[in-house]
């Protein structure tokens, strides 16, 4: 109940407040189509469609990384840190220089992407057999999120000076360019995405006892693991396709969910997404206000916070 409030307050804010402040009575009214035109316009059709957008970006991101840190048993596994945003990322940029830009095609190749980038992972850190050591997986997600900077500098090497410019700052995350009919889509993903991942809670909380004591509880545990790195990677490429690469929301809110007193995997999935939602609607509300009218990339906000926040977990956990 209290994250909901969170999440009613940031969105509130995220309605409210911009270059140009507007009063939470003159918000509600504008919701409806009554006011002076200019604050129903700028709360119908800008400040509406990138608040949602901003729900289903935290949302997907704070559910993928707490089902990524449970079944991987590693407080510092997140789809930035682990390199599954920056592969879904470069099959965005794919998508986009070969054309293929609508709501359907750009997530599919986004995902693609970051199911790359999660095998590639693991792979690395199993030849290493360090799939379990935080530093070892940390590492593999450095190289290949690396990679995926570098290839992603390749696809843009001969583009125009504007589709250029435009990648990088979708790169450094934002949610300014939402539109409805992309915002649709990108729900359904992370609806169907965000079921099946609260459908499998159980094997996460089985998978994070060890792999041994899942298997004694009846859990095929190879099979569950793909399942759940799957619907991860769906969920992050759905972040990706959507409002670029926003790091470090799903290392901080699993964290927080259970510092707030959720255990099992659904609670904290759950909490995770009301959390997530929150966090990157009131990082949205900072880059837009701290600067008027100009605006920072969404990503610096939230690096701005999670940075801090990972250096603590990793030294916990080294």
């Amino acid at each position: 109940m209290l994250l909901a409030v969170a999440l009613v307050a940031a969105c509130a804010a995220g309605l409210a407040l911009g270059p140009v402040p507007i009063g939470l009575g003159d918000v509600a009214r504008a919701l409806v189509g009554v006011g002076e035109p200019q604050a129903i316009a700028i709360v119908r059709d800008l400040r509406l469609s990138r608040m949602v957008l901003a729900i289903i970006t935290g949302a997907g991101l704070g559910m993928s990384g707490a089902a990524l840190q449970g079944t991987l048993r590693n407080a510092l596994a997140e789809p930035y840190l682990l390199g599954v945003s920056g592969g879904a990322a470069v099959g965005a940029v794919l998508a986009v220089v070969a054309g293929l830009t609508t709501a359907i095609a750009l997530p599919v190749a986004a995902f693609a992407g970051a199911l790359s980038a999660v095998v590639l992972v693991l792979l690395i850190a199993r030849a290493a057999r360090g799939r379990a050591d935080p530093r070892i997986l940390l590492m593999a997600g450095v190289v290949v999120g690396a990679f995926a900077n570098a290839a992603i500098m390749v696809l843009l090497a001969g583009a125009g000076e504007g589709t250029v410019r435009n990648a990088l700052w979708w790169m450094m995350g934002s949610v300014a360019g939402a539109d409805w009919s992309t915002i649709r889509w990108l729900a359904l993903y992370a609806i169907g995405g965000a079921a099946a991942l609260v459908a499998v809670a159980r094997d996460i909380d089985l998978l994070a006892l060890g792999e041994d004591a899942a298997a004694g509880l009846g859990v095929h545990v190879a099979r569950a693991t793909r399942r759940i790195f799957l619907l991860a990677a769906l969920l992050a490429a759905v972040t990706v396709a959507g409002a670029g690469l926003v790091g470090f929301v799903g290392l901080i809110v699993p964290a927080l969910a259970r510092a707030l007193g959720a255990r099992r995997a659904r609670v904290v999935l759950l909490a995770s997404a009301v959390l997530g939602a929150a966090l990157v609607v009131g990082a949205d509300v900072v880059a837009r206000t701290v600067r008027a009218p100009a605006e920072l990339p969404l990503g610096a906000v939230t690096a701005l916070i999670g940075v801090p926040f990972f250096l603590v977990r990793l030294r916990r956990v080294s």
